[in-house]
């Protein structure tokens, strides 16, 4: 599998099709979706592959994506051909009503969907694209009865900081629009009524505009604050926090662009402490959090080297540095899929490849939102030693 067998997968004009068997032959994991059963409540139509053929069917004849060409033509139809591609693997029936769900479906097929489409050499932001409509593609469902107690307007401007809202909705409407349920036409009412409202807010064409990055930074978190009046930063330390997979390069950042300055690594902590990957991470974290937090008491400039590399080993670290008013710029570094296990291997270190691969699954690129800046060092396939 490669670029050019995906590309090929996608129509390229309005009235071309798609071959089914063709892109199971691609994504083998698609055939699982036949033998996968729904919730009839939500999805009378039968399994998880008769409903995503009828999605890319309500897809295909959509205004958006008959107008849309290039590379947003590419995204949305990988978006609707994936975006149910992890059922298979959290699908939960109960053994005394015999319900049928699929809980937390959409994060899990964003991480697995990131990891093939890396493997198969997909530019950065045309896989980071497909990878963001699919964590999020039933958002717009529930957009006016959010689980968190999160405003539909909150919700569309956090999404608009990360992707083409758009492309969601066109995402989303499919989706609903390729099942049989009860609700259908309320979901379908709530998704036009959830566009309406990014079209007023000023969200619709791209990111919803903020009077400073800390106030678009603290209002992302939950503050509650204005967008478009600037929020006071207090002082405190310049922190750069690096992000990417094992091997990806971010000691060779460190010597390029951080000479002279402290930093804070949790290997270091395990190297000074003697312990092996894996071998009492508990004692090698507090180490480098309280070498942290003695630079952040004295409002010292610093980078944080680690892998980061899901959204909640970062909001850790985040929620400790914003707690002593750090600018927090992240970088994520990214090396092509063959470069980085060659890496690995050549390397001295313990960490071995089946460690490196089930890590994979747990792989979350930053969104914009996450800190003040947010800078992607990405290597192209084809590129790099």
């Amino acid at each position: 599998m490669n670029h050019e067998t995906i590309r090929a997968l996608c129509p390229t004009h309005a009235s071309a099709g798609y071959d089914w068997a063709d892109c199971c032959e691609v994504f083998p994991r698609l055939r699982a979706l036949e033998t996968t059963p729904q919730s009839p409540r939500h999805h009378a139509e039968g399994n998880v592959g008769i409903h995503t053929r009828m999605v890319l069917d309500a897809l295909l004849a959509s205004e958006h994506f008959q107008s849309a060409r290039g590379e947003r033509r590419e995204r949305l139809f990988l978006a609707a051909l994936l975006h149910d591609l992890c059922k298979p693997e959290t699908t939960v029936i109960d053994p005394v009503t015999g319900d049928i769900g699929q809980p937390g479906h959409s994060r899990r097929g964003a991480v697995d969907v990131r990891g093939l489409l890396w493997r198969a050499g997909l530019p950065f932001a045309l896989r980071e694209a497909v990878c963001r409509l699919i964590a999020v593609h039933q958002v717009p469902f529930f957009a006016f009865d959010s689980r968190r107690g999160e405003s539909p307007e909150f919700i569309a401007r956090r999404l608009s900081w990360s992707l083409d809202l758009p492309d969601l909705i066109c995402v989303a409407r499919a989706d609903m629009q390729g099942r049989l349920c009860a609700d259908q036409q309320a979901r379908l009412d709530d998704i036009a009524l959830f566009e309406q409202l990014a079209r007023e807010d000023g969200c619709w064409d791209g990111p919803r505009a903020a009077a400073s990055a800390h106030t678009r930074l603290m209002y992302a978190r939950g503050a509650s604050v204005h967008l478009d009046t600037p929020l006071f930063q207090r002082p405190g330390s310049q922190v750069t926090v690096l992000c990417g997979l094992p091997a990806c390069g971010k000691d060779s950042w460190v010597a390029r662009h951080a000479r002279g300055l402290e930093v804070v690594s949790f290997d270091d902590a395990k190297a000074e402490l003697g312990l092996k990957h894996g071998e009492n991470d508990g004692l090698a974290a507090h180490r480098a959090i309280d070498k942290a937090k003695a630079l952040l008491r004295r409002h010292a400039p610093f980078v944080w080297n680690a892998t980061h590399l899901s959204e909640q080993m970062r909001g850790k670290t985040l929620d400790l540095l914003f707690a002593y008013d750090a600018q927090v710029r992240l970088v994520y570094l990214e090396v092509p899929c063959p470069t980085l296990f060659k890496r690995n291997a050549d390397r001295d270190t313990t960490l071995k490849q089946k460690d490196l691969e089930r890590m994979l699954h747990r792989w979350e690129v930053p969104l914009p939102w996450e800190a003040h800046e947010l800078r992607y060092d990405v290597t192209p396939a084809g590129h790099g030693p």
